[in-house]
């Protein structure tokens, strides 16, 4: 009879209730399934073994055959602790234990051959191994041997309970034999000759018990193309499920609005990315499916008017258009820039944010039902169930990974409302189409792997005329020079920002604060000579308006903020930006604030203050900072420090909660993988083919349980 793996862990030999629980609670092992995906983080060689007279004082880890001679607990300032003087025929050394003694010490067995494993330290003038790894001799020769000894995850608590690395090896061993060590075979024949592949049953025993270096390479490399292969076939699959079944609007031509821009009134001359963008974006508003598009482009790329060509489009087939930004300064700055736009082409364009007055609501809830409202700006307050469009064609998401799935689905429920051909003729709406946007580039691995189902446009130059802003690192002992520069910026009619990254002081670190900061600003620059705005995130945003919008209007020189100014400010006329205390920011944050300025024609400069004190990572951002301003560098230079997870943020990073692939060390092999999906989807697009049924059966299997690993065994 073959082994059910989704069988509950408790059912496993020398599990039981209390061990089940510790392992679900602490590594989510819920199944036989999930213990076979419990992948080691290192090995050990375990060939080896000393003899106590061969001892030195390193850090690495040894194994010792010997027997215990004498127990004792010694009582010393908090508590106890328990040591055993443990022998072989060259030297005696001692075992010591700080928690769980009272079992420890019932279970050991004196005058019997045990193996030991871990570090031993010199102290008090002898070897001493805190917290070892034992079994007995007879056992440790019995048991699934090999020779590069696999370390599982673990945690203090699981330590702590007597669950061991070796019980977990111990468990892991009772599975093989239940199982017998078969498992299906999840990848295709056709795979597993092209791509020189071992089978799922090898690769999964190599994991866990290899044999040498040679094979554990194979299992590793078997085991994470299996991985990342799945996340691609389930990212491509979805798009050209959406493609195929979601039926958008199709918008048949390019009409009077878009020419009349295009030819008329376009401020500047478009770069070759953004026709090349605009084009993909044209492609998809003819095709009869919904658009699903992700743009990105760096600050300042120009993706805003990229955007409003989009919503022409839209308006020259008779639909509406909405823009939502996640704050209302942002919506109210692009509503500002599209109202200049829209001006000449005679186009009825709205704001809608939380502050909008009953009266303008009123206005704006009749125009957007009868038709007459062509354009909507807004924040969140788009998404109320009273926003009511008559015909709504094109949502534009800025920022979008500010905004969650489900409220960007209330969206989709805006579109116009077609009878559907059901024996009810119900009306469904039809979505319209979605155009996101992003101004923090995202590396080309993580956007192929977390908005794989998205179609990707990127905006890669900078408009003609744009000066790259030039970026320093000076210490806080240079400061007196660069009260000096900004001084001269000022006195040639410019503005600068200062940004902070504490509001108050905090016990712990000793980071300039904003308002020391604000003050020794104020002393250096006094009223009335210069006038100064401060803007933080405890403010009301009705003050935090006015501070923005006073600095917008050049009525003040200096914006001292924290980072609530980092997304989407528009001030042409700041050239300088002042980061204090830069090594306590992220580099997406870093590069983002260093985009609040250049958005003129002047010369910008981003001067980054620090203290002398930096740590690796630090120095490295700084590095990145002031060496380029390519926003997909910097992104790839972040994905290495800080990993995907913090990238994504919780809402995105879900989808890549990886088993044994890594997405920064193992990118080549994700895009190979890509890759492999897509020529086996262009021929086979179905996967019906005899070839790839064990590819479809697992297929279904994880989008049935939505968990990329649970069936993939």
């Amino acid at each position: 009879m073959s082994v059910n793996l989704q069988t509950p862990i408790d059912y496993l030999k020398g599990v039981g209730p209390n061990r089940a629980d510790l392992l679900r609670s602490e590594l989510g092992i819920h199944t036989y399934q999930d213990l076979i995906n419990l992948f080691p983080n290192r090995y050990i060689d375990r060939t080896k073994y000393y003899k106590i007279n061969q001892l030195q004082d390193n850090s690495s880890e040894i194994q010792v055959i010997g027997t215990i001679v004498n127990i004792q607990e010694i009582s010393q300032k908090h508590g106890k602790r328990l040591v055993a003087t443990f022998q072989d025929e060259t030297g005696s050394m001692e075992l010591v234990w700080f928690r769980g003694i009272k079992w420890i010490k019932e279970n050991l067995k004196r005058n019997i051959a045990y193996v030991i494993f871990g570090k031993a330290s010199w102290f008090n003038g002898v070897y001493s191994m805190p917290h070892p790894d034992m079994e007995l001799l007879t056992e440790h020769e019995q048991n699934l041997r090999s020779a590069m000894q696999a370390i599982y995850p673990s945690t203090e608590k699981l330590s702590n309970k007597g669950i061991t690395n070796r019980v977990v090896s111990k468990i892991m061993q009772q599975l093989f034999l239940e199982t017998k060590g078969k498992f299906e075979e999840s990848l295709s024949p056709g795979l597993l000759n092209s791509q020189k592949l071992i089978s799922k049953s090898d690769a999964l025993f190599n994991i866990h018990f290899p044999k040498n270096q040679d094979l554990l390479a194979k299992a590793e490399f078997r085991l994470k193309f299996e991985e990342l292969f799945y996340i691609q076939l389930q990212l491509i699959l979805k798009n050209l499920i959406h493609k195929s079944k979601i039926k958008g609007l199709t918008f048949v031509k390019v009409g009077d609005y878009f020419n009349t821009f295009y030819t008329q009134h376009l401020p500047f001359e478009l770069t070759d990315a953004q026709k090349r963008v605009l084009k993909e974006i044209r492609q998809d508003l003819g095709s009869n499916a919904q658009m699903n598009r992700l743009l990105q482009g760096d600050v300042g790329s120009g993706k805003t008017i990229v955007a409003f060509m989009s919503m022409l489009m839209a308006l020259d087939n008779g639909f509406q258009a909405c823009l939502m930004a996640p704050t209302a300064i942002l919506s109210v700055q692009h509503y500002n820039g599209l109202h200049e736009l829209c001006k000449p082409l005679n186009i009825s364009i709205k704001l809608l944010t939380g502050s909008s007055t009953t009266l303008e609501r009123k206005e704006i809830d009749e125009t957007l039902q009868n038709g007459s409202l062509q354009i909507i700006i807004g924040t969140h307050a788009l998404l109320e169930d009273k926003v009511v469009f008559n015909n709504l064609g094109l949502v534009i998401i800025d920022e979008q990974h500010r905004f969650g799935v489900a409220q960007r689905a209330k969206l989709w429920k805006k579109g116009p409302t077609q009878s559907s051909q059901n024996e009810e003729t119900k009306s469904v709406p039809t979505p319209p189409h979605i155009l996101v946007m992003t101004a923090t580039p995202i590396p080309r691995t993580l956007a192929m792997s977390v908005y794989g189902d998205l179609d990707i446009s990127v905006i890669d130059e900078l408009p003609a005329g744009r000066k790259p802003i030039k970026t320093v690192h000076r210490f806080d002992t240079n400061r007196l020079k660069v009260f000096k520069f900004m001084r001269d910026e000022i006195s040639k009619g410019r503005q600068v920002y200062v940004v902070y990254p504490l509001i108050q002081e905090s016990a712990k670190m000793d980071y300039k604060d904003l308002m020391d900061g604000y003050e020794s600003i104020v002393r250096e620059f006094p009223i009335p000579t210069y006038q100064i705005s401060i803007v933080h995130g405890k403010m009301k945003p009705s003050d935090k308006d006015f501070e923005m919008q006073r600095f917008i209007n050049g009525e003040t020189q200096i914006m001292v903020a924290t980072t609530v100014i980092e997304v989407g400010v528009n001030v042409p006329n700041a050239s300088v930006m002042v980061i204090e205390s830069a090594e306590r920011f992220g580099l997406s944050q870093l590069h983002q604030l260093r985009g609040r300025v250049g958005r003129g024609a002047e010369q910008s400069y981003c001067i980054l203050m620090t203290s002398h004190k930096l740590g690796n990572d630090s120095k490295t951002r700084l590095e990145t900072m002031t060496r380029t301003n390519d926003g997909f560098e910097i992104a790839e230079v972040d994905l290495k420090l800080r990993g995907p997870g913090d990238i994504m943020g919780t809402q995105q990073s879900g989808v890549l909660n990886l088993k044994i692939a890594d997405i920064v060390k193992d990118k080549d092999l994700l895009k190979h993988a890509r890759f492999c999906v897509q020529q086996i989807l262009k021929s086979d697009p179905g996967l019906n083919q005899s070839g790839n049924i064990a590819i479809l059966k697992t297929y279904r299997a994880l989008t049935k349980y939505k968990n990329i690993w649970n069936y993939i065994s």
